[in-house]
């Protein structure tokens, strides 16, 4: 008997997931609102002046180019097109943000925190309603900015007041809306719906970006050594986002034989990651990176302390100003990661936990003991996720060097994200394929 062709693995699995009608479902509903995203990043806003607002978003004519460019990546060029999804979900990702470093300072947010379910959705529902104000804050101010440059002009409407508050409307409900989609795949589709949104605008923004970097300017050396770069940056992040120390614990249980009590011990782990903190670190950083220059911009007259502030907060200025930018980058990145890092271990109380459940760590006593081992495993491991992130920080400063191309826009935290959502992706499928005994991507 011919058997049949043996196929690669990722291949088969792929194979195996579009042969469950299910999953099938699921897979196609994430591509059509993905789809459906693309064709909101591209109606347009009124007032706009395309050649003036490709100049402001050049970063070799524009002081604001480089960090326009930054926020321009994330919103799959929608900003760039000053569409209704100009700031993407980005508005709900710092709501969220500050919906975590609220929840262990304020009681009743702790409370609802610890009711399960129901409490995840109040806290949930809260994230949306502080949505709204940030949105409107966001999209105010980027239309100011807009303004100011000439890339928006508005003097020929009617009604200012009106058309103003109609466009800063038409940017939260853009918002509004990313972040329903983003719902409805978390619900029907593949993944985490907010981060596979971002995944969809980043990847939508690399095409441009390459183009304009090196094929366009006939940079081929550079193309080569960008893309060496970004393997090399890839690789990094599938080792230290993967990456955990393994705690062993043991936990003392009662069974029940022949009429006899048998007390018996049972042998786990507790992965501890070297980067449990994502990518939050660098979103941080590059918020507090971005605010001076951006507050700066509203007075900004081509010269003077203002015009000074613009061009320190901005990633795409000389080599000096430039070191500066991406050297206190680095220092946030680090410094935000054992922040966040602390924040998070103190909520989950993994110690407390241990100690409810019967748990203990092998030659460490319960209690104080233990939660003084635990964190000091904690800070030893994380100094290697800080200082890993600190690099992811740095490489568009580090490529630019080396390649000589300016257009690199936090390509860093774009690749940290577009890498964490496919692992996470992978793992849901796997999860999926796993339950109906299929063979997935991950061995």
């Amino acid at each position: 008997m011919r058997q049949k062709p043996s196929r690669p693995r990722l291949l088969q699995a792929m194979i195996d997931a579009f042969s469950l009608p299910d999953l099938r479902r699921r897979i196609l509903i994430t591509v059509g609102i993905l789809v459906v995203f693309r064709f909101i990043s591209h109606i347009p806003l009124p007032g706009l002046n395309a050649d003036a607002l490709s100049k402001l978003f050049d970063p070799e004519s524009s002081a604001l180019g480089g960090v326009l460019g930054m926020l321009n990546l994330f919103s799959g060029g929608a900003m760039k097109q000053f569409s209704v999804a100009s700031m993407g979900v980005y508005p709900y990702i710092t709501a969220s943000i500050i919906i975590i470093l609220l929840v262990p300072v304020i009681p009743k947010l702790q409370a609802l925190s610890q009711e399960g379910e129901a409490g995840k959705n109040k806290i949930n529902l809260i994230t949306h309603w502080l949505t709204v104000p940030l949105a409107g804050l966001s999209g105010y101010g980027q239309l100011v900015i807009l303004q100011r440059s000439g890339a928006v002009d508005l003097s020929q409407a009617s009604n200012i007041p009106l058309i103003t508050t109609t466009i800063v409307l038409s940017l939260i409900a853009g918002t509004m809306f990313l972040v329903w989609l983003g719902e409805l795949i978390t619900e029907y589709g593949i993944g985490n719906g907010i981060s596979i949104i971002i995944f969809g605008g980043i990847v939508a923004g690399y095409p441009q970006m390459i183009i304009e970097g090196y094929v366009a300017r006939g940079n081929p050396v550079g193309l080569i050594a960008y893309i060496a770069i970004v393997l090399i940056t890839v690789v990094l992040i599938v080792i230290f986002t993967e990456a955990h120390r393994r705690v062993p614990v043991q936990y003392a249980r009662s069974v029940f034989r022949g009429g006899r009590m048998y007390r018996q011990a049972g042998t786990t782990h507790i992965p501890l990651r070297v980067n449990s903190s994502g990518m939050i670190p660098l979103i941080f950083s590059m918020s507090v990176m971005l605010f001076p220059g951006i507050v700066a911009s509203y007075f900004d007259s081509g010269e003077g302390f203002a015009h000074s502030i613009v061009l320190w907060f901005s990633p795409n200025t000389d080599l000096w100003i430039g070191a500066f930018y991406w050297i206190f980058y680095f220092i946030l990145s680090v410094a935000f990661t054992f922040f966040y890092t602390i924040i998070t271990y103190q909520q989950q109380d993994l110690p407390g936990t241990l100690q409810k459940q019967g748990g203990f760590v092998p030659g460490i006593r319960p209690g104080k003991n233990t939660a003084s081992y635990l964190s000091s495993v904690i800070n030893r491991i994380t100094w290697a996720g800080a200082l890993f992130l600190g690099f992811v920080a740095v490489m568009p400063f580090l490529a630019r060097t080396f390649t000589n191309v300016t257009q690199i826009q936090l390509s860093s935290l774009g690749m940290l994200i577009v890498v964490g959502v496919v692992l996470d992706t992978m793992k849901q499928l796997e999860a999926q394929l796993v339950m109906r005994r299929y063979e997935g991507f991950i061995k």
